[in-house]
C-alpha cells in the first residue's frame, strides 16, 4: 500500500493516471504529447517513462506491447483497496 501512496504523491503521476483514466491504452509518445499540450508538463520522455515505472510498481498501471509500441493501461484495483479500508460513507454512531 505504501507504493500506492508514493506513486500518488507526485502531480505528474496523478496527471498520467487522469489521462489514462480518460483514454486507456496510450503510448509513451501519446502521453508525453497530451501532458505537454493540456497540462504544460515539460518533462522528458525518459522522465515520463520513469513515472510510468513507479505507477507500474504500485500496480496502478499495466503495459503491453503491440508490435513496436508499448501501450499503458490504468488499473484502479489498488485505489479500490484504499476505499475499502476507509469507506467514504459515514456510519451513524448510534
Amino acid at each position: 500500500m505504501a507504493d500506492v501512496y508514493r506513486a500518488l504523491d507526485d502531480e505528474t503521476r496523478r496527471l498520467i493516471l487522469d489521462e489514462l483514466s480518460a483514454r486507456d491504452g496510450q503510448s509513451l509518445f501519446q502521453l508525453c504529447t497530451v501532458l505537454t499540450t493540456r497540462h504544460g508538463v515539460r518533462s522528458t520522455r525518459q522522465a515520463i517513462s520513469q513515472h510510468l515505472a513507479v505507477l507500474e510498481d504500485a500496480g496502478l498501471v499495466t503495459s503491453e506491447r503491440r508490435g513496436r509500441t508499448k501501450l499503458h493501461f490504468f488499473h484502479p484495483g489498488p485505489l479500490e483497496a484504499i476505499t475499502r479500508r476507509w469507506p467514504t460513507t459515514r456510519r451513524d454512531a448510534t
